[in-house]
């Protein structure tokens, strides 16, 4: 697996979905597709060089374009920010995995040919559900037509692609999610993620959905119907063909380094002794406010004082969590590695904090290498076990 990947967020929508939290604003609110461009262009180019001082290559062995729907910039504008990252020395690996989010609707015969021959390798199909119904109780609006086209093209143009599949959606019982899953394994993607709808609790889309244990057999249904799909569970709501798991995303689950470029976007980064966490502005003004004002070569460093929020040295926490989440699990010994100087014990006090959710059924312990992995009540259960692995500032 590659060692260093690039998120690129692109913010704009067509509408705002009634269940999403990430950053995203409809079309309208934002500056033209090409502003956002160049301010894309202007972070590579000022934070490039110092990013590439803190990473063993700056070879990149994933690069994500998500969002916000990027399939509604052109594919010239997306092309434009490949060369900028190239430009600057981040060149693509052999075989590097490249991902495009789409909207059904967003993508045509020749739009697809040209994201293709610019080397997008996989496309993310954010389709949710086959059910007209739910689309429009979730704000969507793409069709259930619009889906079964862009799956259509995709597949007879012979792209590699995944498919986004919400559950738990208002009204929806076991047959509508079976209904779902059969009819995306018909156009054959060799990736899935399939992910719960989860709202605050007093969010209007919780009136009429399906109690909690029938939101558990949804799940359960999904992975049994999908392992015979050949699609096998690698992360918590993640499955694939084998051989065709997302790179960029096991990148955030085996705490490898990645650059966040655009408003909103996460990054981490290796930096001594136990790497550095930051992220950019929520805004488009105050994103370029901020690339003005921080130029040094630790740039996130220099974020206002009422930003700091938005940069930590990583704890033991985060690498417990994203271990965990897939199915390589939680090493001993890449714990001991990464902590060993300030942290020697570290291994013996997870084990004392995971023992009481070994008898629980939670956790299991497997041997070569030693680690530590959710049980299948574990993985429906993920928050409860991640609460007693968080370790507090002042633990550390």
């Amino acid at each position: 697996m590659g060692s260093f990947g690039v998120y690129v967020h692109i913010p704009y929508c067509l509408q705002i979905c009634t269940y999403c939290d990430f950053v995203k604003f409809e079309k309208k609110d934002l500056p033209p597709t090409d502003r956002y461009v160049s301010l894309l262009e202007q972070e590579i180019a000022s934070r490039g060089p110092h990013v590439q001082q803190t990473i063993p290559s700056s070879i990149m062995h994933s690069l994500y374009f998500g969002g916000g729907t990027p399939s509604l910039l052109s594919p010239s504008e997306i092309l434009s920010v490949i060369q900028a990252l190239e430009k600057q020395g981040f060149q693509r690996a052999s075989g590097a995995e490249v991902t495009l989010e789409v909207n059904p609707g967003t993508l045509t015969e020749s739009s697809l040919d040209a994201f293709l021959e610019m080397g997008i390798t996989r496309f993310s199909v954010g389709a949710q559900t086959f059910d007209e119904r739910f689309l429009s109780v979730t704000g969507r609006k793409h069709s259930v037509g619009d889906t079964v086209a862009t799956l259509e093209l995709l597949r007879d143009r012979g792209a590699h692609f995944s498919f986004d599949l919400l559950f738990g959606l208002p009204g929806q019982h076991l047959a509508d999610v079976r209904n779902d899953v059969r009819r995306a394994l018909e156009y054959g993607p060799k990736h899935l993620s399939a992910y719960c709808l989860t709202l605050p609790e007093k969010h209007r889309l919780n009136k009429g959905r399906a109690p909690d244990d029938e939101q558990a057999q949804m799940f359960d249904l999904i992975c049994d119907d999908l392992a015979v799909g050949g699609l096998v569970r690698y992360e918590v709501s993640n499955f694939a063909v084998p051989g065709f798991e997302s790179r960029h995303n096991l990148l955030y689950w085996s705490d490898r380094p990645y650059w966040g470029i655009g408003i909103g976007a996460h990054s981490y980064l290796p930096i001594s002794p136990w790497g550095v966490r930051f992220w950019n502005p929520p805004t488009v003004r105050s994103w370029e406010l901020e690339m003005a004002r921080t130029t040094g070569m630790a740039f996130w460093k220099d974020f206002e004082p009422s930003a700091s929020s938005r940069f930590s040295c990583t704890k033991p926490s985060p690498i417990s969590h994203t271990a965990l989440r897939s199915t390589r699990g939680l090493i001993d010994t890449e714990v001991l590695l990464k902590f060993s100087s300030a942290f020697p014990d570290l291994p013996r006090e997870i084990e004392r904090r995971a023992l009481p959710l070994l008898n629980e059924g939670l956790l299991v312990r497997a041997e070569k290498p030693d680690r530590w992995l959710l049980s299948k009540a574990g993985h429906a259960l993920a928050d409860r076990v991640f609460e007693p692995l968080t370790f507090l500032k002042d633990e550390v």
